[in-house]
């Protein structure tokens, strides 16, 4: 349910903005306001669950999720939509750290790395997948069919509950250690400022205003930073980035989800308002990426274990980017199923790769003990990337529409001449950066990133 909440909106903006007249500003926060509190909170969450104990917090998490899902599926109107989406983040971050950090918690050392690679495979899988959840509720063709990617969540929640009340017979927990709600708060504030001025680079009218709040974004969370070096329990230990292969694997983990997540939003807006695919025609793009990480995740965990993440994460990385530039290059011809198609299974089987390797790395080199601090700061860093990414590139895409002639607003639907090509050249103005970024990826894991 975490992950697929990410990104189940992205196939849905359409619909959302036709039925709620949303703008696409308003449309990017539907989906940055559950990415922040979820990116921001995810590390006090795995902290929570630390000193409460997983399974509580977890099902805490689970429960906060199903009642916050339940608003933004009765939203009456975008903003109403926004303030829901951010506390159903706030849920997500209490749940998501738990899962990894139970399954971690439950296995020996040499049987974790297979493990962690099949809860790997859903996390993956489960992102890619959002959008092919949302495009076949979509298919229903009402015109409030996005409400239904939200209801869906309540019969998976009350199985998860039912699942965690039978099979987890021991919760231990760290008595004592108090909670860094300081740090929480200034995580929340600086990534919220700083992924508003990210959103309204393009505007020129209030240039002021975004250069303040960008600056107050970034001394908030310089300020964060330094009280976390001083804090006896703070939510995101430092001194765990002195391990370099921890700190190569987020790397990494950052530039691969920010990619991935700008492709993941921005693909159905320009598919479907630009090309005139239909929404369940759209989801075969993400089918590879589900398919790849499906069946392959937990085969690539176990051969990390054998074999060392490092050549794993490096060769995932290189296909990754291969897929973007490609991807990139065929969206001028417009050709959906064998241009479209076949470079982003390409990125499906880099990813693959990477996914289950990356975990395993990560929560290796935290060392025992920290295993709800490691999977919370892992997974800090991958919706960061994804919050960042979304508002980054809404201003990227708005200002390449614009220099490519562009009339009217990436993501609307219009007839006038030249609308499409620049809603074109935007796109692929995205994917060359993701292409980028993940050959930086490659570069980082093959340098840093040991057994």
């Amino acid at each position: 349910m975490g992950f697929i909440d990410g990104t189940v909106v992205s196939i849905a903006i359409p619909a959302i903005r036709s039925s709620l007249g949303a703008s696409l500003n308003q449309a990017t926060w539907i989906n940055n306001a559950y990415m922040l509190t979820l990116s921001a909170l995810i590390l006090t969450g795995g902290a929570f669950g630390d000193r409460f104990g997983l399974a509580k917090v977890f099902s805490i998490g689970v429960g906060l999720f199903l009642v916050t899902s339940v608003l933004c599926a009765l939203a009456p109107s975008p903003d109403a939509l926004i303030v829901a989406r951010l506390a159903q983040g706030t849920g997500a971050a209490l749940m998501v750290p738990g899962s990894l950090a139970m399954i971690s918690r439950a296995y020996p050392r040499e049987e974790r790395g297979r493990a962690i690679g099949i809860w790997a495979a859903a996390s993956g899988l489960t992102t890619a997948a959002g959008p092919i959840i949302g495009g076949l509720i979509l298919s229903a063709g009402e015109d409030d069919a996005w409400r239904g990617i939200f209801a869906i969540n309540l019969p998976l929640g009350l199985v998860t509950l039912v699942l965690v009340w039978r099979a987890v017979h021991s919760d231990p927990r760290r008595k004592g250690e108090r909670v860094d709600l300081t740090g929480a708060a200034l995580a929340v504030l600086g990534l919220g400022l700083l992924a508003w001025t990210l959103t309204h680079l393009e505007r020129s009218n209030d240039t002021r205003i975004t250069i303040a709040t960008g600056i107050a974004g970034t001394v908030i969370l310089t300020i964060f930073l330094w009280q976390q070096r001083r804090n006896d329990t703070p939510m995101m230990p430092l001194w765990m980035f002195a391990n370099r292969t921890f700190s190569a694997a987020n790397g990494s983990t950052f530039l691969l989800y920010f990619g991935m997540s700008a492709i993941l939003f921005f693909l159905p807006m320009l598919t479907v308002a630009g090309w005139g695919l239909t929404a369940f025609e759209t989801i075969f793009a993400f089918g590879p990426i589900t398919i790849f990480i499906a069946t392959l995740s937990t085969r690539f965990g176990k051969m990390a274990d054998t074999h060392g993440a490092g050549p794993l994460i490096t060769t995932g990385s290189i296909l990754v980017s291969v897929g973007y530039a490609s991807l990139a290059l065929v969206i001028p011809s417009e050709e959906f199923w064998l241009g479209v198609l076949p470079t982003m299974a390409i990125v499906g089987l880099g990813m693959s790769m990477v996914v289950a390797p990356l975990s395993a790395c990560i929560m290796g080199a935290a060392g025992p003990g920290r295993d709800g601090t490691a999977s919370g700061i892992n997974n800090a860093v991958s919706r960061i990337a994804g919050l960042i990414a979304v508002a980054a590139m809404s201003s990227i895409v708005t200002i390449s529409y614009t220099i490519s002639g562009g009339p009217a607003s990436f993501g609307e639907v219009s007839p006038l001449p030249g609308h499409l090509d620049a809603m074109n050249a935007g796109f692929a103005t995205i994917a060359w950066v993701a292409s980028a970024l993940a050959a930086v990826s490659a570069l980082v894991a093959g340098l840093f990133v040991r057994r």
